[in-house]
C-alpha cells in the first residue's frame, strides 16, 4: 500500500522512489489513484491558473507514481503543461525486454494519464479556492 509519507509528498520526489519495471503490452497491475492536486499560481492577466497532480497505485512489484504539471486554458479548460514531462518511477519495458527511453516511454505514459480522471480532480482543486483576483472573462 502507499504510504502517508509518499501520500504527501511533492511530486518531483518520485524520481526518489525505487523504479518499477513496466512490461509494455501486459495489463496495468495497479490502479492509479488520485494522491492530490495543487494549485502553483492563482494566475492573473499574465500568466495562467497552473499547478501539479500527483497519481500513485500499488502492485505486487512496488509502488508506482506519476505526476505533472497542468494549466488552465480557459474556464473549465485544464491540459497538461507539458506532455513530454511526466515524472515518475515507472520504466517501460519494450517487446525484447529494454528499458525504453523518456522520449520513447512519453507516448505510453501520455495514454495512461488520459485514462485517468485526472482533469475532474483538478477542476475540484481549482473550486476549493476562490481566486485571489477577478477572473478575466474571455
Amino acid at each position: 500500500m502507499i504510504s502517508t509519507a509518499q501520500a504527501i509528498c511533492p511530486s518531483w520526489t518520485l524520481r526518489a522512489w525505487p523504479p518499477l519495471l513496466w512490461q509494455l503490452g501486459s495489463k496495468t497491475p495497479f490502479q492509479l489513484q488520485h494522491l492530490g492536486t495543487h494549485v502553483t499560481n492563482r494566475g492573473d492577466h499574465v500568466s495562467r491558473t497552473a499547478g501539479q497532480t500527483i497519481w500513485a497505485g500499488h502492485s505486487d512489484d512496488g509502488d508506482a507514481g506519476m505526476a505533472w504539471d497542468w494549466v488552465q486554458l480557459s474556464r473549465g479548460i485544464v491540459a497538461m503543461a507539458d506532455p513530454m514531462s511526466v515524472i515518475t518511477n515507472l520504466r517501460l519495458l519494450g517487446p525484447e525486454g529494454e528499458v525504453l527511453t523518456a522520449f520513447e516511454s512519453a507516448l505510453h505514459l501520455n495514454v495512461m494519464v488520459h485514462a485517468l480522471p485526472w482533469q475532474d480532480e483538478v477542476e475540484r482543486a481549482l473550486s476549493a479556492t476562490a481566486p485571489a483576483w477577478p477572473v478575466l472573462q474571455q
